[in-house]
């Protein structure tokens, strides 16, 4: 395959079909169940074609960038968002939900991804199986009894307020950023570097606030 595509390179005195082909190998309706092994293989070629000026998009098209000239500038172009996650000192299951290929300026899948967290670490610490806003409700719903999770005694106005306003952030999380992403085509949902940041780091934030939260039901279980 090299001798072949670098042939007819040599011939046509240019790299035009090599870009073609590699569109063409690359193209996502031919991989459509191998999800993570286009993205894989997309991170590679990006380290590589940045050296020439070029990116492989989400859609299996080239587009033109600028050039790197070293292997570490390639490799911190292709994981740009992480690094900018580390300096901000996000929660570590930002980075664990959010696989290195899925950062290569992939911020719609970030965001999907690390939304998808919060509600399996829930689902993780209560042992419930439902999900969104109707998830939040059973792990942190107080009037009638004790909730799976709280986030502190709930002896004050204020402390009740407090877990009133975290179960509204989650809906709002869900509800925003995880429903649509869902639901929406990419090319329909803009998103760019700040935003996926600034959404990350409140997803971080609300991974903390689970990480300290009492397993009040596991706690009080059959006390009256």
């Amino acid at each position: 395959m090299f001798e072949s595509l670098s042939q007819k390179q040599n011939i046509d005195n240019c790299a035009n079909n090599v870009g073609a082909f590699i569109q063409h190998a690359m193209n996502p309706a031919r991989h459509i169940t191998k999800h993570e092994w286009f993205s894989s293989v997309r991170y590679k070629l990006n380290q590589v074609l940045s050296f020439e000026g070029l990116t492989l998009g989400e859609d299996g098209k080239l587009q033109k960038t600028s050039k790197a000239s070293t292997i570490d500038e390639a490799s911190a172009r292709a994981s740009k968002l992480r690094e900018s996650l580390i300096n901000r000192k996000v929660h570590a299951d930002i980075l664990r939900f959010c696989k290195e290929e899925l950062l290569v300026d992939n911020y719609f899948h970030a965001v999907f991804e690390a939304t998808k967290s919060v509600a399996e670490k829930i689902r993780m610490k209560t042992g419930l199986f439902s999900d969104g806003s109707g998830l939040v409700d059973e792990a942190f719903s107080f009037k009638s009894d004790i909730p799976h999770l709280a986030l502190n005694s709930l002896q004050t106005e204020s402390e009740q307020s407090e877990q009133k306003g975290f179960m509204n952030l989650l809906k709002g999380l869900f509800g925003t950023f995880r429903n649509i992403t869902a639901h929406a085509p990419k090319i329909t949902w803009k998103i760019d570097e700040q935003d996926a940041l600034d959404i990350l780091s409140m997803v971080s934030l609300v991974h903390r606030r689970l990480d300290s939260a009492i397993e009040a039901k596991k706690i009080y279980r059959g006390k009256p």
